[in-house]
């Protein structure tokens, strides 16, 4: 690292734990700059996904759907909806129908979270009130479906940074909670009155041509935020658990982690101690990850569930074999 870097974290370090004037050692300053190293980093990470987020929504926005007059779902669509009966800029209405979404969002979540939202809407009204994009097409089909990818790619990534640029998730997620429904239960309710508007005040086929964009946005958002490689968390029982163990590592080239078990349906009911392994296999490796398993033991019992994302560990850095 840059010696005028460290030097400079080292003081901030040294005056958050300065109390009394008292002097701080080397030894207490070092762990508390690891952390401000850590937290720095992380903040230069998620600004860059909003930051990239908001440029890509605006180009969703400008370059296919509002120079053809075609709206989304959320609270985006709320607002292309609104500047087509209104004219009021889409800049200025962005912030407004967000504003109302933010403060429940303050209110369940946080303030930090409120405020970097609120940033990131504000800022994709700057861009969209100011950064001129071009007009890509004027085919219906592709303005749906590019128009709802970029838009999703950019929902996505600022999601990816901690904040929101739509605020109907954060409505969402409060009525799922006072609700017998689902957050996808609410912004499907929340999108049907929104594209029945549409319909009644644009036209049908811009009502049914904005709930194609929608599911373009909705399926990119799923992309970005769980990502496209889909990884299974698998555990294995089996009473030749070191040999499983050995293939996993040698012939899967996988990491696992073993749990001290004791099984509860042993002969004549008593328990007996096993070793239960543990695996993160991406869903490509299930099918050899079986065959594998099968030569060293066909009756062992294997659960496997989805896992959205993972950090850390040897699975994103191993290659397959």
């Amino acid at each position: 690292m840059n010696p005028f870097f460290s030097k400079l974290l080292a003081d901030i370090a040294r005056k958050r734990l300065e109390t009394d004037h008292k002097p701080v050692s080397k030894k207490q300053i070092e762990p508390m700059v690891t952390s401000i190293r850590v937290e720095l980093s992380h903040a230069i990470r998620s600004y860059f996904f909003i930051a990239l987020g908001v440029f890509s929504a605006g180009f969703g926005l400008k370059g296919f759907l509002l120079p053809n007059r075609f709206i989304d779902g959320g609270a985006t669509g709320i607002s292309l909806l609104l500047e087509n009966i209104t004219h009021i800029e889409l800049g200025y209405l962005l912030v407004l129908v967000n504003v109302p979404f933010l403060i429940l969002g303050a209110l369940t979540f946080n303030l930090k979270f409120a405020l970097k939202s609120i940033s990131a809407i504000a800022f994709l009204a700057f861009v969209v009130h100011f950064v001129e994009y071009p007009t890509i097409t004027d085919d219906k089909l592709l303005i749906a479906v590019f128009g709802g990818f970029f838009l999703g790619l950019g929902i996505g990534m600022a999601m990816r940074g901690g904040s929101v640029i739509d605020g109907t998730e954060v409505l969402a997620i409060y009525l799922s909670r006072k609700l017998s429904m689902t957050v996808g239960d609410v912004l499907l309710v929340t999108n049907i009155i929104i594209f029945s508007f549409g319909a009644y005040i644009l036209s049908i086929e811009t009502a049914l041509y904005a709930i194609l964009t929608y599911l373009a946005a909705a399926k990119t958002v799923d992309f970005v935020v769980d990502g496209v490689e889909e990884y299974v968390g698998v555990t294995i029982i089996s009473e030749k658990h070191e040999e499983i163990r050995i293939m996993l590592i040698e012939k899967l080239r996988r990491a696992c982690t073993i749990y001290a078990g004791k099984g509860g349906y042993g002969q004549h009911g008593k328990s007996y101690e096993k070793d239960i392994i543990y695996t993160v296999v991406t869903r490509l490796e299930l099918a050899k990850l079986h065959t594998e398993t099968d030569k060293i033991d066909k009756n062992a019992f294997i659960i496997m569930g989805v896992v959205k994302d993972i950090k850390g560990g040897m699975i994103k850095r191993k290659p397959l074999k």
